[in-house]
């Protein structure tokens, strides 16, 4: 064979290689709206920036026919690229190739590449489409997926791993994504589930359909395992750039921080939010998007556990995670679900070196048969183990409502919280006025002529005394109480302030979380 034959083949080579399954299978999911695995890097990382590793390998198997069909690449197209710049590894599956099903090869591919993420510090994306465990080669196919599993293990903490749900995601190819840090589904079009409608069926004598079962709105709402959802695929990808934007490469590296000027940083939008009424509800977002840079908010988990919400923003051009009570729904009380949403969430910050602040209006853990049934004991241990956990720099603003444990649990003094502030409108307390009255003075306001009215006039007594931010400032529990509109200027200083921290833990192989 000449030099030119020898580049001919080469040539041909890489041509089948890009083919996947045939251009007709690929024509059928564009029918359903769907990018092919090429098309999906294409979009994702930075113009001619990806570099393929691995496109000639070929499946070992010849059980079951498989000795007749060969694809290059074998069903995954794995590599590196950037993204703004950023170098990021890859793998994107091919459903147009045995279904996107993981072969020993296949798990090899993903795996080399998750090795090079770790060994170099670089996100890992994987972009999933696939049936599951290749069934025709038993047992090599599961271990691939151990294998998958352990890699995604070891890195967690160490790199950022982000999961896009871009079609089915059954079986044993669900656990990968649950181990990373973010899921990201596309409507209507991706699924997750452990077992698929026809085994719950079989099983539960249950009709269910793939949507209803492991759609993007089920576990963006119900069970909480996708955190971004998306209309569709091009959107997915661009959130996920976006994503990018707030993390770090790395647990050893911080988050470029933005140029950016000082100016008037009072903002008086913050000074009429609370309203008047303890009791009426206001939505905590207004304070965030007033406190924050303009348009740089990404919730995540946005439509799950609605009573917390959680996300990334920049302040002053510095990234910076949030959790944040929200009055606007079940009253901002905690619960198992936002428990366990915003303790994955500080958890993740503080893995990755982004600085923590907190926005607090909380009444106080919700009650119920249903709660506690559910562990709301170890659940709620959850977030107060998470910030007590964290070393990096950590803000809280106390806005409204501070009562009992959950005061505590939302990133106290106590618990290691850097900078605490107050408005004028705090109220920090074991409990509400009312509650607390019914208790302390239950016998005098039995005793009394009217005990309505000696009801409400030990109510406001508690409240005189208990109902502001001042008793927990003479402690030294609050570090400043602050007008609204002065937030973002102090928090800004704060953070600067901050931003040297060195907090470490004592000496161990690891904590034991209540899980």
């Amino acid at each position: 064979m000449n030099k030119q034959e020898r580049r001919n083949k080469l040539i041909r080579k890489r041509e089948e290689s890009t083919l996947g399954g045939g251009s007709k299978r690929i024509e059928s999911q564009h029918g359903k709206g769907k990018l092919t695995a090429r098309e999906r890097l294409e979009y994702l990382l930075d113009k001619g920036s990806f570099e393929e590793i691995g496109a000639f390998v070929k499946h070992r198997s010849n059980d079951f026919g498989l000795d007749k069909q060969h694809y290059l690449g074998d069903g995954v197209v794995t590599g590196y690229g950037t993204i703004n710049g950023r170098l990021v590894y890859v793998f994107s599956q091919d459903f147009t190739v045995f279904g996107g099903s993981l072969s020993e090869t296949h798990a090899e591919k993903i795996c080399k590449i998750m090795d090079l993420s770790l060994k170099n510090g670089a996100p890992v994306i994987g972009l999933n489409d696939s049936g599951g465990a290749r069934i025709q080669e038993g047992v090599v196919s599961l271990g691939g997926y151990a294998d998958i599993f352990y890699r995604n293990t070891r890195a967690s903490g160490v790199v950022p791993q982000i999961s896009a749900i871009m079609g089915p995601c059954a079986g044993g190819a669900v656990y990968s994504p649950a181990i990373t840090d973010f899921i990201m589904m596309v409507e209507d079009t991706s699924y997750m589930f452990v077992t698929g409608p026809n085994v719950v069926k079989t099983v539960t004598n249950e009709e269910v359909t793939s949507e209803e079962l492991g759609g993007a709105s089920v576990h963006s709402t119900k069970s909480g395992v996708a955190h971004f959802t998306a209309v569709n695929e091009i959107t997915l990808l661009e959130n996920l750039r976006n994503l990018l934007e707030y993390i770090p490469q790395n647990c050893e590296e911080h988050v470029p921080v933005l140029e950016y000027t000082l100016t008037d940083e009072n903002r008086q939008v913050l000074a009429d939010i609370v309203p008047e009424n303890p009791n009426q509800p206001y939505d905590i977002r207004e304070v965030i998007t007033g406190v924050i840079d303009e348009d740089s908010f990404m919730e995540v988990h946005k439509d799950f556990a609605e009573n917390i919400v959680v996300g990334f923003a920049k302040l002053a051009g510095r990234s910076i995670g949030i959790v944040a009570n929200q009055p606007a729904f079940l009253a901002g009380v905690l619960d198992v679900k936002s428990s366990q949403k915003a303790a994955r969430f500080v958890r993740f910050c503080d893995s990755f070196n982004i600085p923590l602040l907190v926005f607090e209006d909380v009444p106080g853990f919700l009650p119920g048969t249903d709660q506690e049934w559910n562990a709301i004991i170890t659940n709620g241990a959850k977030l107060l183990y998470a910030f007590s956990e964290a070393t990096v720099p950590r803000v809280t603003v106390i806005t409204r409502k501070a009562y009992g444990g959950a005061y505590d649990v939302m990133n106290s003094k106590h618990i290691g919280a850097d900078m605490n502030y107050a408005w004028p409108s705090a109220e920090i307390a074991v409990m509400g006025a009312k509650g607390a009255a019914e208790i302390i003075f239950r016998r005098e306001i039995k005793s009394a002529e009217n005990p309505e009215s000696a009801w409400k006039e030990k109510e406001q007594e508690y409240a005189d005394i208990f109902a502001n931010p001042y008793r927990a400032a003479e402690r030294g529990f609050v570090d400043e109480v602050i007008l609204p509109e002065e937030t973002r200027i102090k928090l800004i200083k704060a953070f600067k302030m901050l931003e040297n921290k060195v907090d470490n833990l004592p000496k161990k192989k690891h904590g034991n979380i209540p899980l």
